[in-house]
């Protein structure tokens, strides 16, 4: 019996707003995130979710809060669902990387590896993020779960589930912008592709 995770990216922040690299910093959603999470939340009302899974950085943990108070079900955090450590990176633009990190901005451009040498690696973050989405699943064997996240984890997970290499996940799933969801199924302990 298959578990439905509906793998959702959290509301804009100002950082995402001027584009700048995120990560791990604890960023608040701006007003355009909250007016995203709740248009997405009415989206979501009459589907059925077990429970809500979140990273615990605050742009996507006010995300869920608001998303479980409107379709009534509990929020849980899962350090799984952090976004990359993305290490010195954090907080710079792509213009300001590619200027300051001009050998790790050549490496990351394309998506086949991350460019930063003092943050988690691709290969590190889609164990992470696949480990923590095996689990989900097993704790609700044949609901459907709702996945607070970011671009990052919601990336490996596809990548996992359409058996594909990161660098190819962009061409197929297009951009996920704040508040898209990727709907994946886990049984018996692999990661599927639904529709």
């Amino acid at each position: 019996m298959a578990t439905t995770i509906v793998l959702v990216r959290h509301g804009e922040t100002d950082w995402n707003r001027g584009r700048r690299f995120q990560g791990h910093a604890d960023i608040p959603l701006n007003a355009a995130g909250l007016a995203q999470v709740r248009d997405l939340a009415e989206q979501l009302v009459g589907e059925a979710f077990s429970a809500a899974y979140t990273s615990p950085l605050r742009r996507a943990s006010e995300s869920a809060e608001l998303l479980a108070a409107r379709l009534g079900i509990e929020v849980r955090p899962c350090d799984a669902l952090k976004e990359v450590d993305v290490g010195s990176w954090s907080g710079l633009t792509v213009p300001e990387v590619e200027i300051r990190f001009p050998d790790g901005y050549a490496r990351w451009v394309d998506w086949r590896c991350a460019g930063w040498e003092d943050g988690e690696t691709y290969d590190e973050l889609a164990r992470r993020v696949v480990r923590g989405l095996l689990e989900i699943a097993k704790r609700h064997a044949g609901k459907q779960v709702l996945a607070v996240t970011h671009g990052g984890p919601i990336r490996s997970a596809a990548a996992a589930a359409l058996r594909l290499q990161l660098h190819e996940v962009p061409a197929r799933l297009g951009p996920v912008d704040n508040c898209a969801t990727v709907r994946i199924a886990v049984r018996d302990g692999i990661l599927e592709a639904v529709d």
